[in-house]
């Protein structure tokens, strides 16, 4: 791909520089020479909207030229006041000021130096009127019913093209239809008028829209008289006789006038477009036709327009020329019209004559052929005047050919060819220039020039030479002409080197030599590394609507980086350079990324990498993937009682193979029009044999699965009814549900649809006392579930179920073993005694009760407890129950969670599936002191250089009596390592803060504090403080209190507290209430309420209240030093807490404040430094 790219860059190199070198030689102005008139005006209009009006020609010449013009082939004279006169050319611009009328015309530009005139086209220039319609007073119309009428518009003249509408006073089109028609001149025809017809504002528009016109002719009033409306005194005779008066009448034809006859002429030039119009009156409406005698109407070229009364064909030619008839039709009659049409032509340039730069002593030859219709005639001039007032003209003139033989200076002159016929005039300037100077570089020297290994290289060497001359080019360390295959001289100097290698870099000289001399310049060429492409990944497979990311990875010459760019394509037509405005496909320079593909994404990319000098692509094929069709054709064979054979046509895969076929069906009578899976087939199969069940109107439909996902549901095959047949299979899944004592309620699962097999479903129940010598009791029942009565309770029965239909029984049923109806337990377990574990955990010892004053099947054992008093301060609690379930048979328990320091009572109790039995009798035990929670908060209330004070509060639960607290502290100092950890002894309980003295300076420390019981000493919580540094910061705090700002800022604020306290009182005692707690009271927001309710939680003056909403937690009131107690732990079965329901409660005891959620206990206090 890198070589066609380089390939396809070589040709076009070459057809620039071919078309370089065939275009006329261009002399350097440095040279003298004749005029060329390089720049000129085709037709101008004096817009009335337009600042001023340029007429433009300009010459380029040695010597410059000057300027002269022609107005209607007279002299012209630019020093009229009103023009304005451009420097060094002939350009003048005509100011829009005033009358400038007289300045209409057709002009013409001379260019003259002392070696010839060159001479313009001809420059028209039009002003164009201001239409306007004449002021007249237009007589009403009045005709009858039937008649023909026509309209006149008669627009005015102006600067085409013109445009005409007719329309009401309100601008409304009159439509126009077979019946009515507006000519090509604007008046507006009716075949016959109608009652309808008649109004009062007929107005004629015509529009000049180069001139942005519009005029508006007076409105003309037409009356159609109705033979309808006759006087109610007129007779019968009278009525009779007008409406005779309107007579049906063969057509006759309106245009062209019936004054030109059956025939007319028109003349059209090549290449225009011809319209033709007929229209005729007539009743009925006539019908027009259009025919070319002697031939066919061009295909392709000719419409039909206005119902067929104008005949267009565009693009006129030779062969259009002849008769075209028009004919009017109705059935009373017809008329026709012949146009002749001859097809002109102005004249146009087959030869026309080209300058040369000659030199002396040789030949040349003028050649000046055109063609028209008709035939143009060539006139010659040499420097805008006649050839025959030139005695140099030539050696031979004649009327398409002027040739020169031993040319010499005197010849070099400004030859002009015009060819005219009536339609136009033609004018081609031919500058002969006798020139004899040393060959002339154009080219600068010292050039640098750049290519790639591989490519080509082109060295410029431009140069004008007269006479002819010879290049030739070297490598300058060399100095010898350059020789070989791959290099090539082109005819304008320029060097071609094919297939560049880095052996080609370095300086190279082009010489020029002719007769006068020879001349020479430098070229330098630098040769880069060619740019290197590729796409990842190859070939990519993905499946439709994921994302398609490519990547164009290309390196490139350093010095190429800067003009490196990287382009995308699709199957050869290019992305936009951001991709597209949707975002699905996005381009973000080497990265192609499509977002939800399609199939219509698949293709050929490409990237293409174009550098300053070379360019290189690469491609990838994309395969989108999709899911398969549907399969199509579906055929069933081989029909039997229980199989049927089906059959299908695979559907397009969408370029992944198809896995498998998935065959579902539907006839499931419960569930009509529900499709279910039958089987699956491997994907090379297209055919199965299917196993069906009995009594079943089946229809099929096949799936295609392949590596995508799979495809819609074919469409369904014919229906296949398989006949009836005895149940295959009894009931599954058979049980006792909850019932009442001695009553078993069977319940079972009942066959499904298909798998009854056939009408008339029942189950036949039998059942009787498991291992008893009686017969089997036995029901038939049409549901699925049967309620038993049994004499005793929780007995087991074996129980039978079997399916039978009108065609038969299932097979010979499995007995299972049931249960009948379970009672309450009818006794309480004994309890042992209570064994304390620790000041939170107990273990419960009882006596199982008998199995049969279980009444059914023992499910395990409940233990309820309950608070009656804390030893702490002799309070007693509430009963609140909390519920700790035991499975199975077992005869002992552990409680958890319990409150230390307190008095409770406990009961036990058995219970089965119908539930639980009576409680034993309350046993009281007494938990043991622990150790305390960690205090609510710990802070650093005033610090120095070397002493600090800490603060803090009472734990939330002592769990026993308090005797002090454990202060201990050491440094941290920000790093890994910490100092000495320091105890100090607090054992005086109410003591709230501590002084600590001989801290280090400028030091961070942290502090821990717990609180104690006789037990031992709970959780710390800890605090962050950093000592003052010495000199200037030193006592920071110790006299805020004593300063006087201080004290009275304390006092304005109690002062403010006082009043806004005393105007509350007031309010509330006057009735009223604050807006702001309505809106609270009626709706509460969260955070508020939360922080009031922590805020009421953390200073409740008792353990004993539970707050409203408060949260439980089943480790909150653990002790730090002791066990933390689960119930997976410690309970079996189900693990967990229920009421007496059965529930789960999620709690076992402790206080119910609100916000008493558990925390690390630690915090970070930071002491402002002064500056």
């Amino acid at each position: 791909m890198e070589m066609l790219l380089s390939g396809r860059g070589l040709i076009i190199s070459l057809i620039f520089f071919l078309l370089k070198f065939s275009t006329a030689i261009e002399i350097p102005l440095s040279v003298q020479q004749v005029p060329t008139i390089i720049k000129q005006s085709k037709v101008q209009v004096a817009f009335p909207f337009d600042e001023y009006f340029q007429i433009e020609c300009e010459a380029k010449g040695n010597p410059e030229p000057t300027f002269t013009w022609t107005k209607d082939d007279k002299p012209f004279n630019l020093s009229d006041p009103q023009i304005i006169v451009s420097n060094n050319s002939g350009t003048f611009k005509i100011p829009n000021e005033g009358h400038i009328s007289h300045f209409q015309g057709k002009y013409r530009c001379f260019a003259s130096n002392k070696l010839g005139v060159a001479v313009s086209e001809e420059i028209e220039f039009i002003v164009p009127n201001v239409p306007k319609f004449p002021k007249e007073k237009i007589e009403p119309l009045e005709v009858e019913e039937g008649d023909a009428i026509v309209l006149p518009c008669n627009p005015p003249k102006g600067l085409p093209p013109l445009h005409i509408y007719w329309m009401n006073i309100e601008l409304e089109h009159i439509e126009q239809d077979e019946r009515v028609y507006m000519s090509q001149k604007g008046d507006l025809y009716f075949a016959n008028v109608e009652e309808k017809d008649s109004r009062n504002d007929y107005c004629c528009f015509a529009a000049f829209p180069r001139l942005r016109t519009i005029v508006q002719k007076m409105p003309m009033k037409l009356t159609v008289n109705s033979l309808k409306h006759v006087n109610d005194s007129s007779s019968s005779t009278e009525i009779g006789s007008k409406a005779n008066s309107i007579k049906q009448r063969k057509p006759r034809l309106l245009l062209p006038p019936p004054e030109s006859g059956g025939e007319s002429s028109l003349t059209i030039l090549k290449g225009e477009t011809l319209l033709l119009e007929c229209f005729a009156e007539g009743l009925p409406t006539p019908q027009v036709d259009w025919n070319k005698l002697g031939g066919d109407l061009p295909k392709g070229r000719e419409t039909k327009e206005n119902y067929g009364k104008t005949l267009k064909i565009e693009n006129v030619s030779y062969r259009d020329k002849g008769i075209y008839r028009c004919t009017a039709n109705n059935f009373l009659g017809s008329a026709t019209h012949d146009f002749h049409i001859t097809v002109e032509e102005p004249p146009r340039w087959t030869k026309k004559p080209q300058s040369g730069v000659y030199s002396t002593g040789s030949s040349g030859i003028l050649l000046c052929e055109a063609e028209g219709e008709p035939e143009p005639t060539i006139k010659w001039r040499v420097n805008g005047s006649p050839i025959e007032k030139n005695p140099f003209a030539g050696d031979v003139v004649s009327s398409r050919e002027i040739s020169f033989t031993n040319l010499q200076p005197n010849h070099t002159a400004v030859y002009q060819c015009e060819a005219s016929n009536a339609h136009g005039t033609i004018l081609a300037n031919a500058n002969i220039d006798v020139v004899d100077v040393r060959p002339l570089i154009q080219t600068e020297d010292e050039e640098n020039y750049a290519t790639v290994v591989g490519y080509s290289a082109f060295l410029y060497c431009e140069f004008f030479s007269s006479p002819e001359a010879i290049v030739s080019w070297q490598k300058v360390e060399e100095a010898k002409p350059l020789e070989g295959r791959r290099y090539h001289i082109y005819e304008n100097g320029t060097l071609q080197i094919n297939r560049t290698t880095e052996e080609d870099a370095g300086s190279y000289s082009c010489w020029v030599e002719n007769a006068k001399g020879k001349t020479a310049v430098t070229a330098n060429l630098d040769i880069r590394n060619a740019t290197k492409l590729r796409i990842s990944p190859k070939n990519p497979r993905v499946p439709r609507s994921h994302t398609l990311e490519l990547r164009c990875e290309s390196t490139c010459d350093s010095y190429l980086k800067h003009s490196l760019k990287l382009s995308w394509s699709k199957d050869g037509e290019a992305f936009e350079i951001n991709g597209t405005e949707d975002g699905r496909i996005i381009i973000d320079g080497a990265n192609l990324t499509i977002s939800n593909v399609t199939l219509e994404d698949k293709g050929i990319y490409s990237c293409s990498a174009q550098t300053a000098l070379d360019s290189v692509a690469d491609i990838t094929q994309v395969t989108i993937l999709d899911v398969p069709d549907p399969p199509e054709n579906l055929h069933l064979s081989e029909r039997q009682n229980r199989s049927v054979r089906l059959t299908w046509e695979a559907g397009d895969d969408h370029n992944s193979n198809i896995s498998e076929y998935i065959v579902e069906f539907e006839g499931n009578k419960e569930e009509p029009g529900r499709w279910e899976e039958l089987t699956r087939v491997q994907g090379k199969e297209t055919t199965v044999l299917l196993s069906l069940a009995p009594y079943v109107r089946y229809q099929f439909r096949v799936i295609a699965v392949n590596e995508v996902g799979r495809s819609q549901p074919s469409q369904p095959s014919d229906h296949h009814e398989t006949p009836p047949a005895a149940p295959d299979k009894n009931p599954q899944n058979i049980r006792v549900q909850a019932s009442q004592p001695k009553e078993m309620i069977i319940k079972w699962e009942p066959l499904k649809s298909m798998e009854q097999n056939g009408p008339g479903l029942e189950y036949r129940v039998t059942w009787k006392p498991q291992g008893a010598p009686v017969e089997w009791e036995e029901e038939t029942v049409t549901n699925h579930t049967l309620r038993v009565m049994t004499p005793t309770v929780y007995a087991p029965y074996d129980v039978q179920v079997q399916a039978v239909n009108h065609l038969g029984s299932g097979p010979e049923p499995q007995s299972v073993v049931l249960y009948s109806g379970e009672d309450y337990p009818d006794t309480a377990p004994v309890i042992h005694g209570v064994d304390v574990i620790n000041s939170t955990l107990v273990k419960v010892t009882w006596s199982s009760i008998p199995k049969d004053r279980v009444h059914g099947h023992l499910k395990g054992y409940q233990i309820n407890w309950w608070k009656t008093k804390s030893l702490l301060d002799g309070r007693t609690h509430p009963k609140e129950v909390n519920i700790l379930r035991f499975s199975g048979q077992r005869s002992y328990g552990m409680v958890p969670s319990l409150d230390a320091f307190s008095e409770f009572h406990l009961t036990v109790l058995a219970y089965n599936s119908k539930g639980a039995g009576p409680e034993s009798e309350p046993y009281t035990f007494q938990t043991p002191e622990g150790v305390p929670e960690q205090p609510t908060f710990l802070k650093v209330i005033k610090v120095d250089k070397d002493t600090a004070t800490l603060s803090w509060g009472l734990p939330k639960k002592l769990n026993g009596n308090l005797t002090g607290y454990l202060l201990q502290y050491q440094i941290i100092n920000d790093t890994y390592e910490v100092g000495e950890l320091n105890d100090i002894n607090i054992t005086t309980p109410s003591q709230p803060s501590w002084h600590l003295r001989n801290l280090n300076a400028a030091t961070k420390y942290k502090f821990y504090l717990r609180a104690c019981t006789s037990k031992g000493c709970g959780k710390p919580i800890t605090e962050e403080s950093t000592t003052l540094g010495e000199g200037k910061y030193a006592g920071l705090y110790d006299d805020i209190s004593t300063q006087g700002w201080f004290i009275g800022l304390m006092c304005a604020i109690a002062l403010l507290t006082l009043i806004l306290l005393t105007v509350c009182f007031v309010k509330r005692n006057k009735g009223g209430k604050y807006s702001v707690k309505e809106k609270e009271d009626l709706h509460p927001d969260p955070e508020v309420q939360s922080v009031k309710d922590e805020t009421f939680g953390e200073y409740s003056d008792s353990d004993e209240k539970p707050l409203k909403g408060s949260l439980r937690s089943l480790n909150r009131d653990m002790q730090a030093t002791e066990s933390a107690d689960s119930l997976v732990e410690y309970g079996e079965g189900d693990h967990g807490l229920f009421n007496e329901d059965g529930s789960f409660i999620g709690a076992y005891t402790g206080s119910k404040e609100k916000g008493s959620v558990e925390s690390n206990g630690s915090s970070t206090a930071t002491f402002p430094l002064r500056a």
